[in-house]
């Protein structure tokens, strides 16, 4: 532009020798300032885009913008009649992984006296784990175009069905953020390190946790879109509700090394994971949902650094899911040096913080028990993660009884069961067993 400008003065017949190059000299001139006034109103209007883009991620009625509530979704049709059709007001769960699941002798042996001789009715079964690996031939279009699947249960539909034959409600664990997997197929949607002196986006950069694991930025919208369109592809096969976990910021390894390529840095990590949240409700409106959550969660204020606060999930799902493991608490938590040993402790006082907050939460709303017409104002339910393993202390049917026992006095009318963690798969049934029911005859 500026050499045609100067063209146009030398070609200019009206001008003498002297003028001319006077006035080419002004340009020559001005152009440093010109180009800085130019760069520094561009840098205003980005600073401008950007606090105005914080304050409506601010808001916590309106934290999806227009453009995210119009993004396309894959067109998975959902059939909810391939759902339990009764399914149990209390869910008492087990956690099987994809190989358990997939396995007919575990099935149809270990599994089949599990039911028989508990109180168990309900499984939570791996879909996609710390792997990042779909655990089934997922139809989902970005599971295809990545390949990020294994056929580890063969015939899921069969599976679920079986199950329901039974009356066994099937809840689908999807595992979100943490997934090498993706990382890999995808590292410009990856988490990076800083420390590493190599280009950005290179498989090389990514970022490990303290188990070597590659983590998913949790502002990428593409990361929802893939989350979601595996969920949909879950719920089309029969599953009865859809349990998300890893749904965080990073909590181990070199934390300090992280640099993400979406995230800001400036917008507030919970609020990242709560856009994330009112996203998952609106593309699975009619879909049981549960998420889980730190167990201290129920305890913290603050969101832990991991992005994670118990009042930001009430108003998503169906349950919320506090892992409240005692091994998992720190020492000389409520005054336990080692808090592995008092299990009926640390998930009674666990559950009754959860429950009060969000009794405190209905009320800072403004919501009643109910509304205008008569509709019950529903938040999630709290159905807590427990522990049958031994971590911290050896792990006796007793101390996974007490653990029941705990949530059942705190949350009194609230209890709604809850979903039992053991890696290995083999539950202790002598603390399953289902509650025997006092007949008393007619007088």
């Amino acid at each position: 532009m500026c050499e045609f400008f100067v063209w146009g003065i030398i070609k200019h017949q009206k001008m003498n020798i002297v003028e001319k190059i006077i006035v080419i000299l002004f340009v020559i001139l001005m152009l440093p300032i010109t180009g800085t006034l130019y760069f520094s109103l561009e840098k205003n209007q980005s600073l401008d885009y950007k606090l105005a883009s914080l304050s409506k991620a601010s808001l916590s009625n309106s934290v999806l913008s227009k453009n995210i509530e119009n993004r396309e979704q894959e067109a998975i049709k959902i059939d909810y009649s391939k759902k339990l059709q009764n399914p149990p007001e209390v869910i008492s769960a087990i956690y099987l992984t994809s190989w358990s699941a997939g396995s007919d002798k575990y099935v149809n042996g270990y599994l089949e006296n599990i039911f028989k001789n508990t109180e168990i009715n309900a499984v939570v079964i791996d879909i996609k784990d710390y792997t990042g690996y779909v655990s089934y031939n997922s139809q989902a279009e970005k599971v295809l175009k990545y390949k990020t699947s294994k056929n580890i249960i063969v015939d899921l539909s069969g599976l679920i069905k079986k199950l329901h034959e039974k009356n066994i409600y099937v809840i689908a664990r999807l595992s979100v953020f943490e997934d090498p997997v993706l990382a890999m197929a995808r590292p410009d949607l990856a988490v990076y390190d800083l420390s590493l002196p190599l280009p950005l986006i290179t498989r090389e950069r990514l970022w490990k946790d303290n188990n070597g694991l590659h983590w998913i930025d949790p502002s990428s919208k593409e990361a929802w879109d893939y989350n979601i369109s595996i969920a949909k592809d879950a719920l089309s096969r029969g599953f009865d509700e859809i349990n998300f976990d890893y749904i965080r910021f990073p909590s181990d390894g070199k934390t300090e090394n992280m640099t993400f390529p979406y995230w800001d840095g400036v917008t507030p990590r919970h609020l990242v994971i709560k856009n994330f949240f009112e996203r998952i409700r609106q593309e699975l409106p009619d879909a049981k949902l549960s998420v889980d959550l730190f167990g201290q969660a129920t305890i913290n204020y603050d969101d832990l650094g991991i992005g994670q606060i118990i009042e930001d999930s009430f108003e998503y799902f169906d349950y919320v899911c506090p892992m409240v493991y005692p091994s998992h608490y720190a020492k000389d938590f409520m005054g336990f040096e080692n808090p592995a040993l008092y299990p009926y402790d640390i998930v009674k006082y666990s559950m009754e913080s959860a429950i009060e907050r969000q009794k405190v939460y209905k009320k800072l709303l403004g919501l009643t028990e109910q509304v205008g017409n008569g509709q019950e104002i529903k938040l999630a339910k709290i159905r807590p993660w427990l522990q049958d393993f031994n971590m911290g202390a050896v792990y006796t049917a007793e101390m996974v009884k007490e653990q029941i026992t705990a949530i059942k006095e705190a949350l009194e009318e609230n209890y709604a069961g809850y979903l039992m963690w053991n890696p290995s798969n083999v539950y202790k049934a002598e603390a399953l067993e289902k509650e025997a029911i006092t007949i008393v005859p007619n007088n």
